[in-house]
């Protein structure tokens, strides 16, 4: 009977400890909350981020005004609220794994690709990934030149 008990205990102390400290610490958000509540965001923030995508990158529609609501989840506009500062109070871009995105993303083992393009920091700041110029032969127009090349051959 007391190996029954001493093994329900430990399962519980384990549980307990899991329960309570397994989920990753979230940087806190510096703006307003959402409208439609965070547990929403958590759960559809990919599929608004690839609706707007989609809206932008393949039928060209882009928030051009305050009043223009077509795009309503910019990755551009997250990290207004979503950033999150080093000891020197610089803003830690996506290489670093307290970027906010990286946090639940690492813990949850999920890989994304946004930053590749996008910037990670608020727009104010240099620490964000530049676009290739259209000499740097990693640009999408010596990409394009090249496969038009190899087509033509």
């Amino acid at each position: 009977m007391r190996l029954v008990l001493a093994f329900l205990a430990a399962i519980g102390f384990a549980g307990g400890a899991a329960a309570g400290g397994s989920y990753p610490a979230v940087p806190a958000a510096t703006g307003d909350p959402h409208p439609e509540g965070n547990d929403y965001w958590r759960l559809h923030h990919m599929d608004l981020l690839q609706h707007d995508r989609d809206k932008t990158v393949r039928e060209g529609i882009r928030n051009l005004s305050p009043d223009d609501v077509a795009i309503t989840a910019s990755i551009g506009t997250c990290f207004d609220c979503h950033a999150v500062k080093d000891e020197q109070g610089e803003y830690v871009s996506f290489d670093d794994p307290r970027h906010f995105c990286r946090v639940c993303h690492d813990y949850a083992a999920v890989t994304i690709d946004c930053f590749e393009c996008h910037r990670s920091t608020p727009a104010n700041t240099t620490a964000y990934r530049t676009m290739a110029k259209p000499e740097d032969p990693d640009s999408i127009v010596a990409y394009l030149a090249r496969l038009a090349q190899e087509t033509s051959q």
